[in-house]
């Protein structure tokens, strides 16, 4: 059951996904009219209605939505946050490609897997019990585990073996959050189909 709560609360997770989404494009030099509307007005408003949306699509055609609708605020700020730490890890260590990559992009990857448990396990799923926070975790983690394998796999592929005037016209960075991109859809479906039927089943 979606209330008034649920569309604040995704709002305020959008908010933070824009706030972290104005970073990233600090360190990718990207510069558009508006961004900073867009990322603190726009996105919140835009998550919220997602909760909506979510919450109209279980109500109609299949209950699963208005997890799905909840799932995919949480899970798009704990993208942000797996892409500002890379972008960080990235610039501090000069790597854009190759195997190293890899472990650019895990130290990321695991703060968005505490996060999106936390959220997952208290708003999306509902899954709370205040005596045992923590004990759905190690299942989480591990479904987190395979995700990371398959965003780092993924990653290494699409940046070390990528056309080099694909690269070259992106440029290394860029194409290195590109990468990240069709990573995380892959990793998308992964986590929903593993913490739906596996992590929080009831």
């Amino acid at each position: 059951m979606t209330t008034k709560k649920d569309y604040l609360i995704g709002a305020v997770a959008g908010f933070l996904t824009g706030a972290l989404g104005l970073v990233i494009l600090r360190f990718l030099n990207i510069v558009f009219p508006y961004q900073n509307l867009v990322a603190l007005v726009f996105i919140p408003i835009l998550w919220a209605v997602g909760v909506w949306l979510g919450n109209f699509l279980g109500a109609h055609v299949k209950p699963f939505f208005s997890q799905f609708g909840r799932y995919a605020a949480a899970g798009f700020l704990s993208t942000a946050i797996d892409f500002t730490v890379l972008n960080f890890t990235s610039y501090i260590t000069g790597v854009t490609a190759g195997i190293v990559v890899g472990w650019v992009n895990a130290p990321g990857f695991l703060i968005a897997v505490i996060n999106g448990y936390l959220w997952n396990k208290l708003w999306v799923f509902k899954d709370y019990d205040e005596n045992n926070l923590f004990q759905d975790f190690p299942k989480f983690f591990a479904v987190g585990i395979g995700g990371l394998v398959i965003n780092s796999v993924l990653i290494i592929i699409l940046t070390t073996y990528a056309p080099v005037s694909i690269i070259s016209a992106v440029g290394p960075s860029k194409w290195l959050n590109v990468a990240k991109f069709i990573a995380n859809i892959a990793v998308l479906i992964w986590n929903f189909i593993g913490f739906k039927f596996f992590v929080f089943k009831k």
